[in-house]
């Protein structure tokens, strides 16, 4: 009975390590340099301060996430106005319909003249606004190959 109990103490708490770390070293930096640590610590994206650390020292590599506000919100809304443009499609389909359910030929006919000139004058702002979309990408978001 004895023998069991030595094998199984019931102690609680978490298991054990197997390889604790236990080597603990200090460093000390000036201002400038922990404001330099700090930032890089910030942009690798880690939460924990000992891994970035044990990263640095042992080169294994730190990747490093940069979010640009501006351009997340440009990119926020030219979804929104990409989701109002589909929108904007679909009621197009349905005024056609309706158009022709609704009135007579000739009456829809001049009514469908002035929702193309509506719809080409819409057509040329969306060219206007994927040529700006490529130009910011071309400029902004230049990708490292």
């Amino acid at each position: 009975m004895e023998n069991e109990e030595k094998k199984n103490p019931n102690k609680g708490g978490r298991p054990s390590k197997i390889d604790p770390a236990v080597h603990r070293y200090s460093i000390s930096l000036n201002a400038e340099e922990n404001a330099r640590f700090l930032t890089l610590f910030e942009t690798s994206g880690m939460h924990v301060m000992a891994h970035f650390i044990t990263a640095c020292v042992f080169q294994k590599g730190i990747k490093t996430v940069k979010i640009d506000k501006a351009t997340m919100d440009y990119y926020m809304r030219l979804t929104s106005f990409y989701s109002q443009f589909r929108a904007v499609g679909v009621n197009y389909n349905q005024v056609v319909k309706i158009l022709y359910q609704k009135f007579s030929e000739k009456k829809a006919s001049a009514y469908l003249y002035k929702l193309e000139k509506r719809t080409i004058e819409l057509a040329v702002l969306s060219k206007k606004i994927i040529q700006l979309t490529e130009e910011f990408e071309q400029k902004y978001l230049k990708k490292d190959s």
